[in-house]
Formats: structure tokens, sequence, C-alpha cells
């Protein structure tokens, strides 16, 4: 049974996806419609994975209570950012590779050589870490769940869930590779242009200071912590004296 706080993260979180993807399917009009569907879905698993990422580090600066009341959301925007992805997928692999899997790994058929040749190093590159991420992501999916948490234990499942940050990253590179370099390998301006650079390199960088503000926090309180009892023996050994 689900109960009801957790039913309505998933539909909040499915109402924000739903939204995300329109908005970004809705800003490429000049695209061809496999381009602007294969984009949309893959910008929006982009932003839903970083709302995830953000919701922890943000927790560590900040009191603020609705920044601490949208910490539980960050499992349902995992989720569903993994099954948005998946849709992108799908659409790689029936609109752009025809369903032609030599061909989602850079390769065309030559036909004076009657068989595959590469064409396309960076586009295998970029796909290859993309199914990685998409592989990763639905293991940490599936595992996203209070059962999974009970079976494997607190620290085993804890220690599983860090690999979002391994995710990210992954995540992170397989966009750069079609926001900066796949359309200049393939001598391609198509689709053209993508407003979406700089706000991706921003949304990286903006993740990437959240987490480092949020590292150098826990360590500053864990040191004034360790340095308290110190401290105070050495109050204590001054009024012994």
């Amino acid at each position: 049974m689900v109960r009801y706080p957790t039913a309505k993260r998933h539909l909040v979180v499915i109402l924000i996806a739903a939204a995300v993807t329109y908005a970004f399917f809705a800003s490429r009009p000049e695209w061809s419609a496999m381009h602007r569907y294969n984009r949309a879905f893959g910008d929006a698993s982009l932003i839903l994975v970083a709302m995830a990422m953000a919701l922890g580090p943000l927790t560590r600066l900040t009191q603020w209570k609705p920044v601490r009341q949208a910490l539980p959301y960050r499992r349902e925007f995992g989720i569903y950012a993994v099954l948005v992805a998946l849709i992108h997928a799908v659409i790689i692999l029936i609109g752009w590779v025809e369903l032609d899997l030599w061909r989602l790994f850079g390769f065309e058929f030559h036909p004076r050589l009657n068989r595959y040749v590469m064409v396309r190093h960076g586009f295998a590159l970029a796909n290859a870490v993309g199914i990685l991420a998409l592989v990763y992501g639905l293991v940490l999916a599936l595992l996203s769940n209070d059962s999974s948490q009970r079976i494997l234990g607190q620290s085993v499942w804890k220690f599983l869930q860090q690999g979002a940050y391994v995710l990210w990253w992954l995540i992170v590179l397989h966009t750069a590779y079609f926001l900066f370099v796949h359309f200049l390998d393939y001598h391609r301006r198509t689709p053209d242009p993508n407003w979406a650079r700089w706000p991706f390199v921003a949304l990286v960088l903006g993740i990437t200071a959240l987490q480092l503000l949020a590292t150098l926090g826990t360590w500053q309180r864990q040191r004034s912590r360790s340095d308290a009892p110190q401290a105070d023996a050495g109050q204590i050994r001054g009024q012994s004296q």
C-alpha cells in the first residue's frame, strides 16, 4: 500500500518532469521532431538528477524549512530521472539509429566494402557512457525503496546510493559531448542553435560548488566538535593549577 506522503511526492515529481520536458521541447521549434523529443527528454533527465544532487548539499548549508521539507523528494527525483532517460534512449534507438545497434556505436554500413566501418568515434564513446549511466541509474532506482534498505542494511544501502555521484558525472560527460562536440565532429550544424550549452555549464558548476561548500561546512563542523573537548580539558587543567 502506497502511503499518502509517498504518493504525493511521486505526483509532484511527475508533474515537474512533464513540465520541464515540455519546456525543453517547446524551446526548440526549429529542430526536427526526433531531435526535439530526444533532447527534451535527455535534458529533463539531467535537470531531475541535478535537483536530486542539489538537495543533499543544500540541507547541510541551510536550515531553511522549505529546503529541508524538500529533502524526501530526492528519491523520487532520482527514480523519474532514470525513467525519463529511458524514454530518451528509446527515442534514439528508434528515431536516430533506427534500431541498428552498429550505428549506435559509431559504425555506418559502407556499400562498396559491404561491411560496417567506424566513422564516429566520439559518438560511440558518448553512447557507451550514456548506456553505462542508464544501466547504473536503473540499478540505483530499483534499490531506491524501503524494502531494499531493510534487506541490504542501512550502511550497505547508503554506500550503494553514494553511486549517484558517479552517475551524475557520467551524465555530465554524455551530455557535454552532444552539446559541444558531436555536430562539429560530424561536420554538421544541425540541430542549431542549441541555447542549452552555457546554462548546462552553469548548472554543472553550480552543483559542483554546492557539493564543495557542503563538504567544507561539514569538515568545519566536525573540526569544531573535535576541538571542543580539547579546549574544555585545557580549561580544567588551568583551573586545577
